[in-house]
C-alpha cells in the first residue's frame, strides 16, 4: 500500500465510522550524533562565519564585558540597545550607562532603528547552522532583533544545541508554561538578500553586522 492509498483509506474509515489506521512513525530527518561542547562550538563558528556572521570567544563574563567595550569604543556605537537579561545585564555593566538604553513600551520602529547597536542573549544556540534563537517576549523586544544596524548576541556555551530538534523539547516546554508570551526569533548572521542581479547585499533587512559573543 502506497502512501494514496493509506490516506484514502483512512478517509474512507473515517468516514464510514470506523477506527482509522494508526499513523505512520514520525521519520528521524535530523538523526543526532551527540557530538561534545568543543565540537559544537567549532561547527557553530564555522557555519556562522560562512554566512558573513562573526564570533568572539570569551573565557568568562568579565572578559566578555571588557570584549563587547572594547568593540563598542571602536566601531563608535554610542546608543546601545539592550535586551533586558541576565547575561546583557551582566555585559551592560562595563559599559557608560548613558550610552544603555533599555527596552521601553513606548518605543518606535523609528526611535529603535537611531539605535547604534542591539545587545541580545540567546536561549539556544544551533551549531549546524550556526543560528541563534531568542525569546522576544514584547514587540520592542522583536524589534531590536532587526532595527539597529549592528547586532551583538551573547551566550554561554551550556546552550549549544547539535540542531533544532536537539533544542525543541526545552523550546516547547517554554511555551507550554500558562504564563508563557511572546515568540520565538531565529537569527543566522546579518541580514542578506541578493534579489537585485543576484549581488549579495548585507543589512536590507535586519542588521548588516551580526557578532556572537561566545562566553565559557
Amino acid at each position: 500500500m502506497n502512501s494514496r492509498q493509506a490516506i484514502l483509506r483512512r478517509i474512507r474509515d473515517a468516514l464510514a465510522g470506523q477506527p482509522a489506521m494508526d499513523p505512520p512513525p514520525v521519520p528521524e530527518v535530523w538523526p543526532r550524533q551527540n557530538p561534545d561542547v568543543p565540537a559544537m562550538a567549532a561547527r557553530f563558528q564555522e557555519e556562522l562565519q560562512a554566512v558573513h556572521g562573526e564570533v568572539l570567544r570569551a573565557a568568562s563574563i568579565d572578559e566578555a564585558g571588557r570584549c563587547l567595550a572594547e568593540l563598542s569604543a571602536r566601531e563608535g556605537w554610542q546608543s546601545i540597545g539592550v535586551l533586558d537579561r541576565p547575561l546583557c545585564r551582566q555585559l551592560a555593566q562595563g559599559l557608560d550607562p548613558h550610552r544603555v538604553a533599555w527596552p521601553q513600551p513606548d518605543w518606535t520602529p523609528t526611535s529603535m532603528a537611531d539605535l547604534h547597536l542591539g545587545l541580545l542573549e540567546a536561549d539556544w544556540l544551533l551549531a549546524d547552522t550556526g543560528s541563534c534563537v531568542l525569546t522576544c517576549r514584547t514587540a520592542q523586544e522583536r524589534l531590536l532583533c532587526y532595527l539597529p544596524p549592528a547586532c551583538v548576541i551573547v551566550a554561554t556555551l551550556d546552550r549549544l544545541r547539535e540542531h533544532l530538534p536537539a533544542a525543541w523539547p526545552e523550546i516547547a516546554q517554554r511555551f507550554s508554561q500558562p504564563d508563557a508570551s511572546g515568540e520565538t526569533v531565529i537569527i543566522t548572521g546579518p541580514s542578506r538578500t541578493a534579489d537585485i542581479e543576484k549581488i549579495l547585499i548585507l543589512g536590507v533587512h535586519g542588521p548588516k553586522r551580526l557578532v556572537v559573543l561566545l562566553v565559557g
